[in-house]
């Protein structure tokens, strides 16, 4: 198999079988995915009773959760670049090696912080709780890995899917993140419950070494995979040009673009702003959603299970059926990025019914629970899209770089947010309003998207590839 065999024109036809070990990759993101969010949801879990038996105000909190968005924002500019460098498979054993030793970290977070504590002391610096300043190392470290894991996905993606086909197989590895946001509530508790919360962390955090062995395994680069037959190879590149030489095949190393040029397109900055809006949302529902059953309704503990599983069940729905809704107006002529925004505008209008989980909250707390669910269902199929939309239109060697771009904005936008609602809801618990703090928050939460929307198709507003990079 090499770059430059012709496309089978037999393999392009819909419906054909060409073989399917494509789908085996998208497998392993999935899972990757889980892992992933199995991991940073640790925390967020424990908020409330790590609050209590450290003395946490919602600000301590924020700031822990801080520190991992605004490490994860940075790093996501270094990861895209990273991957574009050493390959797919090398970077994602970095990624979730690195990520998985921070996970564990947490089990040992407080004799950490003393450690902190006394060098902050000898320098003459402002001594941070040891607590805080020891979960704040351990979150720092799990955001340098776990900013690898969607520029390598996407690049993954882009390397073993037409595009016709990439926007449901983000849809698909991407709901590895609401399987692992339903399995934390299960798990999580159960463990810690058992064990401690210590126990909690190095039970989670060990499985990415698990995931890693598989991983060595199975991937390949497509033209370097065995497994791969030469009519999926050939299924996979149907609708790019076929190309009559690569920096790949001849042995030339591939020219580096540089994240200057990257910003001088429209498009990065269209991605990056549509994160920048949305991805906040998101960070707020996964770090803020245990603490806010735990304010509104004096939920705690297992008593939180169930309705964590039924919203994130109801996102997985969005992930899947995201990814392929844009292929409605692809099949009736649209290009890819203009199906997508078509999409895109819809699910847009979806976050909106968030409005009305306080005003009619005092029903039950069913009612938040399922109107946020639809919220959340809504971002995971806005987030399968947008992360497409950069295949769309930059060239491969380029895809992890923007797509490290966006999420450093995405990363900063979940600080911004997180941040914001730590201030509010100390604001309006110390007047003994928080109902009101979070109708604040969920506002924002609610017009994020058609802002977001509204600017991307400003800046770019119709599918125009680029070719000059």
């Amino acid at each position: 198999m090499n770059l430059n065999e012709p496309i089978n024109a037999n393999a392009q036809r819909v419906g054909q079988t060409v073989g399917k070990y494509r789908w085996t990759i998208c497998a392993l993101l999935f899972f990757a995915t889980t892992v992933n969010y199995l991991d940073r949801q640790v925390l967020s879990l424990l908020a409330p009773q790590l609050s209590t038996q450290f003395g946490w105000s919602n600000t301590d909190y924020a700031n822990i959760a801080s520190v991992f968005q605004f490490v994860y924002a940075i790093s996501m500019l270094f990861a895209g670049r990273f991957v574009d460098k050493i390959g797919t498979k090398k970077a994602y054993m970095w990624a979730i090696g690195i990520w998985s030793t921070g996970a564990v970290m947490h089990a040992f977070a407080v004799p950490m912080g003393e450690g902190i504590g006394a060098l902050s002391s000898a320098l003459g610096l402002a001594v941070i709780p040891v607590s805080i300043a020891g979960f704040m190392l351990s979150r720092a470290v799990l955001a340098i890995g776990e900013a690898g894991n969607f520029p390598i996905a996407i690049k993954a993606t882009a390397e073993y899917f037409p595009k016709k086909e990439r926007s449901f197989a983000t849809g698909i590895f991407n709901s590895g993140a609401n399987v692992g946001a339903v399995l934390a509530p299960i798990c999580v508790p159960l463990i810690a419950g058992i064990w401690g919360w210590e126990a909690a962390f190095i039970a989670i955090g060990m499985l990415g070494f698990v995931w890693v062995a598989v991983w060595i395994a199975l991937y390949q680069k497509p033209d370097q995979q065995k497994r791969l037959s030469a009519e999926e190879l050939a299924y996979i590149r149907s609708d790019e040009p076929v190309q009559v030489a690569t920096p790949e095949v001849s042995g030339v190393a591939a020219k580096k673009v540089s994240w200057f040029k990257l910003l001088t397109y429209r498009q990065t900055w269209a991605f990056a702003f549509g994160k920048f809006m949305t991805d906040g949302v998101w960070w707020f529902f996964l770090f803020w959603l245990p603490t806010y059953l735990s304010a509104q309704y004096g939920m705690k503990g297992a008593a939180i299970v169930a309705p964590l599983a039924v919203l994130y069940s109801l996102t997985m729905i969005g992930s899947i059926g995201g990814g392929w809704f844009p292929s409605y107006f692809m099949s009736r002529g649209d290009k890819p990025y203009d199906g997508r925004m078509k999409a895109m505008l819809v699910i847009a209008l979806f976050p909106l019914v968030v409005l009305l989980a306080q005003p009619f909250g005092y029903i039950s707390f069913w009612v938040p629970v399922l109107l946020i669910g639809v919220g959340a269902s809504a971002h995971q199929a806005w987030s399968c899209n947008i992360f497409t939309t950069v295949s769309d239109m930059f060239p491969q060697k380029t895809i992890a770089s923007v797509v490290g771009i966006g999420g450093m904005a995405g990363g900063l936008g979940g600080v911004v947010m997180t941040k914001v609602g730590g201030y509010v809801f100390d604001y309006y618990k110390s007047i003994n309003d928080i109902h009101t703090g979070y109708m604040i928050m969920f506002a924002i939460c609610s017009v994020a998207y058609l802002v977001a929307w509204s600017v991307m198709k400003m800046l770019v507003p119709r599918h125009k590839e680029i070719t000059d990079l």
